[in-house]
This record gives C-alpha cells, sequence and structure tokens, in this order.
C-alpha cells in the first residue's frame, strides 16, 4: 500500500520522482497512491513512450484520466493533450498513443452507481465566472449518499486569492500549469495534493495557474 491513509494530507512534486517499469514495456509511472501493485485503488503519473501500449483490461469501479502532455488514445479515439476522460465502473479498453503521451489516471475510485462516459476537450470547452477572479471548468459531478463530488478545471490569474475554507469530504488537486500557494506551501506545477475531510487553507496565486481539482470524494471521517 502506497498514501492510502485517506484521513492524511499528502504533497508530492512529480517531477522530482524517478518513472518506474509497467508490466507493460515502453509504459512508465509514477505512482501516487496505491492499494495494491496491480489492483484497486490508484493514483499516478503515467507515461505512454511512442508507440507504447498497454494490453486490454477491465475498469471494476472505473477510471479518470486527464491528458497532461501528447495524444492518448484507444480503441474508441485519439485524446489529445487537455482531454478528460471518465470510463464507468465494469468498462475494458487497450489504450495506447503512437505519438507518446503523458496522463494523470485514477482507477478503481468511483461509486459503483457513477455510469455517466465522459470526454472532453478542455481546450475547446468554455470556461465559466467563479468566485473572484477564477475561471471555472465543470467535468462531472455526482452525488452518492452524504457525499457530492465535483470535478474541475480552475484557472487562476496572476494575484489572486481564495477565500478561507473546510473541505467537506476532501480535496485532491493536481497543478498543470503555474504555481499554487498557501499558508503552508508552495505547489509548482506537476505537483500532485491530497487534503482530508474538513482540512482548511486560504490558496492564493501570484502567477497564472491552472488546476485539476477533486472535491467531496474522500472518507467523511
Amino acid at each position: 500500500m502506497l498514501n492510502m491513509d485517506l484521513s492524511q494530507k499528502v504533497v508530492i512534486n512529480t517531477t522530482t520522482m524517478d518513472w518506474l517499469p509497467s508490466p507493460s514495456g515502453g509504459v512508465l509511472r509514477k505512482p501516487l497512491e496505491r492499494e495494491s501493485a496491480e489492483s484497486g485503488h490508484t493514483t499516478s503519473v503515467v507515461e505512454y513512450i511512442a508507440a507504447a501500449n498497454f494490453p486490454i483490461h477491465p475498469h471494476p469501479l472505473g477510471e479518470e484520466i486527464f491528458v497532461l502532455e501528447g495524444i492518448f488514445s484507444d480503441e474508441t479515439g485519439n485524446f489529445p493533450a487537455g482531454s478528460y476522460i471518465r470510463n464507468p465502473p465494469k468498462s475494458h479498453h487497450a489504450p495506447f498513443s503512437h505519438e507518446g503521451c503523458k496522463i494523470l489516471v485514477k482507477l478503481n475510485q468511483f461509486d459503483e452507481n457513477d455510469s455517466q462516459q465522459v470526454n472532453i476537450d478542455t481546450q475547446t470547452a468554455k470556461w465559466l465566472q467563479g468566485i473572484g477572479g477564477l475561471k471555472v471548468m465543470p467535468l462531472h459531478d455526482f452525488k452518492h449518499g452524504a457525499r457530492h463530488e465535483h470535478t474541475a478545471l480552475v484557472k487562476w490569474p496572476a494575484g489572486e486569492t481564495f477565500q478561507y475554507h473546510q473541505h467537506v469530504g476532501g480535496e485532491e488537486i493536481f497543478v498543470i500549469s503555474g504555481e499554487l500557494r498557501d499558508e503552508y506551501g508552495q505547489y509548482p506545477a506537476g505537483t500532485w495534493l491530497r487534503s482530508p475531510h474538513q482540512s482548511v487553507h486560504r490558496p492564493y496565486a501570484e502567477e497564472e495557474t491552472i488546476i485539476f481539482v477533486k472535491t467531496g470524494h474522500l472518507p467523511l471521517v
């Protein structure tokens, strides 16, 4: 197990990590949280070198992908950088990349009733006005029991400070560009943060910054 105590805060700058091999040649990864070696709850940054592929495999409790660089592909299509993909529980595919790519991927973390297939090109989707100067691009919402999971991109203009707030059901961030800051530290592009239920902070950005953010999906304990 790796970083599976979901009541603990975790901050990892993935740019300083070494790439580790996967069972498929040409596919490398940087594990961030992992329930077991090749199954269960997993979050990783994954790199496909040019012409690499991964054998067909199932997603018992879903798969969530954000394409960071290059073009990620499977039998359903080609997904360039900025693509957001949700493959529901019990789906399967055989992914590959002709030119190579890097992705953020989360496996087996869906509610079993979260069955919506999602494919969004965030390079062409519209930004919505958020609080203050923030721009928000909603990607997915799902309510299950007392939890309300929300996934979005958030664009911070230079000099923007957000209100002090609490994370009901936790918060998970991957910094796509720029640098996010709060009273606890500085998080440059490539940083992954996971903050537990009822954690609090007041984030800000001194330069334009874009983050991938999930809220409300962690245990309410």
